[in-house]
Formats: C-alpha cells, sequence, structure tokens
C-alpha cells in the first residue's frame, strides 16, 4: 500500500463533494462540498496542496452496463483541466478516474440511516459519495495492491 493522502472528488454540476484519506491510506473522511463553476478547480488545487495529497481520485458515472454517457464526458473533460492547473501551479499530484457506478445512491442511503433529512441531507451527499469513491479506491488498493482505476 503506497503511503500518503489521497483526495477524492465527486464532480457534479452544481457541487463537488470532496473527501480525503489519511496518510496510511486507511480511512476515507469528508472534506467540503464546493460550489462547481468559476473557482471551482482552484480551490480543489488549492486543497490538494495543502493536504499535501499525492493524487487525486475523481469518480467517473458509468452506466450499468458500463457505458459512458453525457456526464462522463463532462467529468473527464474536468479531470483534465484539474490535471492542467495542477501541472501549472507545479503540484505533483497523479489525477485518477475510478468507477463511481452506485456511489450517490449508498451516499443517500447510508445519510437517511443517519437521520440526516431533505436539505441537511443534500447540504453534504457529495461530500458522503467522495468518501464512498475514495474508500472503494483505499480498498481496492489494500486488497491488490495495484493503484485504483487509471491514470489521465
Amino acid at each position: 500500500m503506497r503511503r500518503g493522502v489521497r483526495v477524492a472528488l465527486d464532480v457534479g454540476d452544481a457541487r463537488i463533494g470532496v473527501a480525503s484519506s489519511d496518510p496510511h491510506g486507511i480511512l476515507a473522511t469528508p472534506v467540503e462540498t464546493v460550489r462547481a463553476g468559476a473557482g471551482a478547480l482552484e480551490r480543489i488545487v488549492g486543497l490538494v496542496v495543502e493536504l499535501e495529497a499525492f493524487e487525486v481520485i475523481i469518480g467517473l458515472p458509468r452506466s450499468l452496463s458500463g457505458g459512458e454517457g453525457p456526464a462522463a464526458v463532462k467529468v473527464r473533460a474536468t479531470s483534465v483541466q484539474l490535471g492542467e492547473l495542477l501541472r501549472t501551479a507545479n503540484v505533483e499530484a497523479e489525477v485518477r478516474l475510478v468507477d463511481e457506478r452506485f456511489t450517490t445512491v449508498t451516499a443517500e442511503r447510508m445519510l437517511r440511516e443517519r437521520g440526516k433529512k431533505g436539505s441537511k441531507r443534500r447540504a453534504v451527499v457529495d461530500q458522503a459519495a467522495a468518501v464512498v469513491i475514495l474508500q472503494h479506491a483505499l480498498d481496492f488498493e489494500r486488497e491488490t495492491g495495484n493503484p485504483p482505476g487509471r491514470p489521465l
């Protein structure tokens, strides 16, 4: 298992959920929800620097059959933009895409089970989805010894 902090993103049209791992790559925790749009990727670069992350894991939405639709195209474009911003800022953090099927559904269920309702749940569901994405990635690496997903 590689050592170091990882940051994960659940990219949506309105919000981007952010989670991070501990330096040992054991546990994913929520960080914040960034409003999508102007300045969002710059904020994420700032978080990557602040958290001293060596890797950014981005959930790639796929259909049940594994295909990619318009949402995946947007996430890929956002991932490329983030990678360029990281390089421009001289931040050495690899960007990797991982399958995120069912993460929002899983996050919604977890929050419902914990008693979060309505607007309170919507405010944190993106962070919770980023936690699910990252925890799956950490578990995959621990079980296989391989980094999760695919690099840009």
